[in-house]
């Protein structure tokens, strides 16, 4: 089951290699909050990978939910546009990608736990701010299209460490 995650995680990601002589990661760093329906606690990490065109980046993340009898894995490749608003360092973003969820499913004892692998759809929509130290820490609200067991929210916040 993990192999076939992974397999088609290294897939989603092959069109992000196609701008890898022109971009680079310039950060990465730890995401945390919670989704609704089903209601978890949600932990992962992201990278940033930028330089392809101005205003994009291809955000790629590891997720893992927990809660609700069951746990998700997603694996996430987001594209997003980062807006620019004048007389702010605030950047406010808009963005969608695909996600690969291993969806386990906790069984009362006796029964066989469910498990399953799906794709969906998230628009996400967050912004990103500055610190002093040259990082960023962000906040994202993401809407998850898929099967019923896909979240149909997430609200997340995490931080960008410089890399």
């Amino acid at each position: 089951m993990f192999r076939k995650l992974l397999l088609t995680g290294a897939l989603a990601v092959l069109p992000a290699v196609a701008f890898a002589a022109s971009s680079s990661v310039v950060s990465g760093g730890p995401r945390v909050g919670f989704s609704v329906s089903p209601d978890q606690v949600v932990l992962g990490g992201q990278l940033t990978i930028t330089g392809f065109a101005a205003p994009w980046s291809f955000d790629p993340s590891l997720e893992i939910g927990l809660g609700s009898d069951r746990t998700i894995i997603a694996f996430n490749g987001d594209l997003l546009y980062h807006a620019r608003m004048s007389g702010s360092n605030w950047r406010p973003y808009l963005g969608a990608g695909l996600g690969v969820n291993s969806i386990s499913i906790d069984m009362p004892p006796g029964l066989r736990d469910d498990t399953s692998t799906d794709l969906a759809l998230n628009i996400a929509l967050g912004f990103d701010a500055p610190l002093a130290s040259g990082n960023h820490w962000f906040g994202e609200m993401r809407f998850g299209l898929g099967n019923s067991e896909v979240p149909d929210l997430k609200l997340l916040a995490g931080l960008r460490f410089r890399l």
